[in-house]
């Protein structure tokens, strides 16, 4: 309310001045104009506190956009049309000033309508989007480009719906992984606790011939399932961002990594070599990496030939280190490569008793979690090659 009296202050001696000027009144007629000034100024402070307290009360703010636009042509035909009959005209001119305004009026009352109609017709688009989103509907956008601000605010709801409309996609994404997750994992354990469950019973029932054999057969059911639990409580932590770094050398990663799976390798005729520049240093998590290094070894010996080679190759160069396992074997079909780093996905399904199918998902996730990339080489044979930023050479004593 105090801008408006300033305002109003401000134009009103602006007014003043320019009649001295302009026109040089008598006493007389500077008496009337101040008194019409004084009378169109008290209006106009009357009018403007009026619709000051009452504009958050209509119900549409077309309405009350209307109601200022008539306001403001009534106070200005007012001052008009006062000034005009205090100017001692003759009865034709006055009614000829009269009509003129009269016409002036209406048609400044047409323009205020079509305009606060545009304004209110995008308003109106915009609560209907709105209301549409409050409903679950997230196609729906609003359609108003506008430089003003009715623009800038349809322009922050239509992004906001975007994103909601993304998040949204995103969760149901989510939520079809996640069952897919949980049935693979119920199909994995059910499995050997199946054959765990009719072994005992074969047991009790005394029913077994040979139950050596069978102990072993429930060993290695047993095994399987330690081995799924390990994978997914990795895999958790993984995805948790539990990673500890700390300076460590790839190839004395490597090295433990073939004196570890040797056994393996050798109960399949499978050589394991590593071929690594000089001390490859990366700022890494361990015990991680090392587990990374197990899950691609494993995977290669796999499917590795009887005697062949599996090869863990490690070099460095731009401060980024970077990791080749490769066998001989027939190398990633075309058709599983886009899915090779998803959990429980196995390159051969019939080999399902062989791996819980989440060495490949883990070992992106230990990747990642480093803020490094993996993927599929293109041999020949088998390959997954792995990169790690950070990296530096001959850093170790």
């Amino acid at each position: 309310m105090r801008r408006l009296g300033i305002v109003v202050a401000v134009l009103v001696g602006a007014g003043m001045i320019a009649t001295e000027a302009a026109m040089k009144p008598t006493a007389a007629d500077r008496v009337a104009l101040y008194g019409i000034f004084g009378a169109v100024t008290l209006a106009t402070v009357v009018a403007g506190w009026w619709l000051r307290s009452r504009a958050r009360r209509f119900r549409s703010l077309g309405v009350a956009l209307r109601v200022v636009a008539v306001s403001s042509v009534v106070v200005a035909a007012s001052a008009v049309g006062i000034s005009a009959m205090s100017m001692f005209l003759n009865t034709h001119d006055l009614r000829l000033v009269l009509v003129a305004l009269g016409l002036g009026v209406g048609l400044g009352l047409v323009l205020a309508v079509s305009v606060t109609g545009s304004i209110t017709s995008d308003l109106e688009r915009l609560k209907m989007s709105v209301d549409a989103v409050g409903r679950g509907d997230l196609t729906v956008r609003t359609g108003i480009v506008r430089p003003d601000e009715i623009g800038d605010a349809a322009g922050a709801v239509d992004d906001m719906i975007a994103r909601l409309e993304s998040a949204e996609r995103t969760r149901r994404q989510d939520d079809a992984s996640r069952k897919e997750f949980l049935a693979a994992v119920s199909h994995d354990l059910r499995t050997p606790l199946a054959t765990l469950r009719a072994g005992l019973e074969a047991l009790e029932d005394g029913m077994v011939d040979d139950p050596g054999r069978l102990y072993k057969v429930m060993g290695r059911d047993i095994d399987a399932l330690g081995r799924l639990i390990d994978d997914l409580s990795v895999l958790a932590t993984v995805e948790a961002g539990g990673i500890n770094r700390e300076r460590v050398d790839l190839a004395e990663l490597a090295d433990d990594t073939v004196e570890a799976m040797a056994s393996i390798a050798g109960r399949n005729g499978v050589r394991l070599v590593v071929e690594s520049a000089p001390d490859v240093v990366v700022s890494a998590d361990p015990g991680a990496v090392s587990r990374l290094l197990r899950n691609l070894v494993d995977n290669a010996l796999r499917h590795a030939p009887h005697e062949s080679i599996v090869r863990l190759e490690i070099d460095s160069a731009n401060g980024t280190a970077t990791v080749v396992v490769s066998d001989e074997g027939p190398g990633f079909s075309e058709e599983f490569r886009p899915v090779a780093f998803e959990r429980f996905t196995r390159h051969d399904p019939a080999r399902s008793g062989e791996g819980s199918g989440l060495g490949l998902a883990i070992a992106r996730g230990i990747v990642e979690a480093h803020g490094g990339e993996i993927w599929i080489g293109d041999g020949p044979g088998g390959e997954v090659a792995f990169r790690l930023p950070g990296a530096a050479t001959g850093l170790l004593a």
